[in-house]
């Protein structure tokens, strides 16, 4: 009895020595940084790669038109808005399989650490920025254009042309038309001039009108009213579509359920509105894939139609590239 009490003692004296160690490899530190931001999907024979730019928190109170106290009961509904709005900044990568199509580039740093991340993502994902050879802008404001430039100023894609929407670029490239507007206002002007000056200077910035088809599969289509020259672009491959619609959702969590509910940065509401309510129905009606930079990452998904004037977003499920894409 004697021999087996102290064995016992031996074997509990083994496992109290060794108690630490076990309880601190358990204990690993947390990693606290997220996975990298891109989703990648084919279109026919296109690749399309989404990349996350980051997120902006907004004031509530910037969203407009909203239907009574409606708005606070359908941000609750959906989790958002409680006080600020969670709005994802996105662009999308498209490799035709001869041009690598960048459209919108981010806001880089201009509205504070959130944001900027647009180049990382894309190099995560397999490519350099020097492999781009067309950016293609749904309109000038910086959250869509501060990250055609690096920290420095300089080219952020320095073998891509920029292509612009004339009106857009007419607008904000203009000093006549800063001079009329607020102070407060002005540095919209000044940030689209800025990260132009370095394009225009190597003849990299270009224009376009409506309808014009910038790569082939990839052909603008106007979507006035957020800017006076705001366009979207529809690409399509193989017979499948999608719609890169821009900025006509900020607030997914109302601008479905509401589409006359527009937002503080619309340069022409009535004009917003009208564009979100047809594009709304027409994206339902066919069916057609959208891609939107301020809807959650990645941003992709279809418009259901839930009644009259009535709609809600469905986003694509997470799905492997089927093997003939690999």
């Amino acid at each position: 009895m004697k021999k087996i009490l102290r064995a016992m003692l031996v074997a509990g004296s083994a496992v109290a020595a060794l108690a630490p160690v076990s309880a601190a490899h358990a204990e690993a530190p947390m990693v606290k940084t997220q996975a990298p931001g891109y989703y990648r999907m084919m279109l026919g024979q296109f690749e399309v790669t989404a990349l996350h730019d980051g997120a902006l928190e907004l004031d509530v109170n910037l969203l407009k038109n909203a239907r009574g106290d409606s708005l606070n009961r359908m941000l609750a509904r959906m989790f958002v808005g409680t006080p600020k709005m969670q709005t994802a900044v996105n662009a999308y990568l498209i490799n035709t399989g001869s041009n690598l199509v960048l459209v919108d580039a981010g806001a880089a740093k201009l509205f504070g650490p959130g944001l900027g991340h647009v180049v990382d993502n894309m190099r995560a994902a397999g490519y350099d920025p020097a492999q781009v050879d067309t950016v293609i802008v749904t309109h000038l404001h910086g959250d869509h254009i501060g990250g055609l430039n690096d920290s420095a100023g300089q080219m952020a894609f320095p073998n891509a042309a920029i292509h612009v929407p004339q009106s857009d670029n007419d607008f904000w490239l203009s000093q006549e038309a800063a001079a009329k507007v607020a102070p407060a206002m002005q540095q919209f002007f000044k940030t689209a001039r800025d990260v132009a000056a370095p394009y225009q200077a190597r003849g990299q910035w270009k224009t376009f009108a409506d309808g014009t088809v910038i790569v082939p599969g990839i052909r603008a289509t106007k979507a006035y009213g957020h800017t006076p020259g705001h366009s979207a672009y529809s690409v399509e491959s193989d017979g499948q579509k999608l719609l890169i619609w821009g900025d006509v959702v900020h607030a997914h969590a109302v601008q479905f359920a509401q589409p006359e509910v527009s937002i503080e940065f619309d340069v022409d509401r009535d004009q917003a509105v009208a564009t979100r309510k047809s594009l709304m129905y027409s994206m339902a009606a066919t069916k057609t894939l959208v891609a939107g930079m301020h809807l959650p990452f990645p941003g992709i998904g279809h418009v259901r139609a839930d009644g009259k004037g009535v709609y809600s977003w469905v986003p694509v499920e997470y799905s492997p590239l089927p093997a003939s894409a690999r």
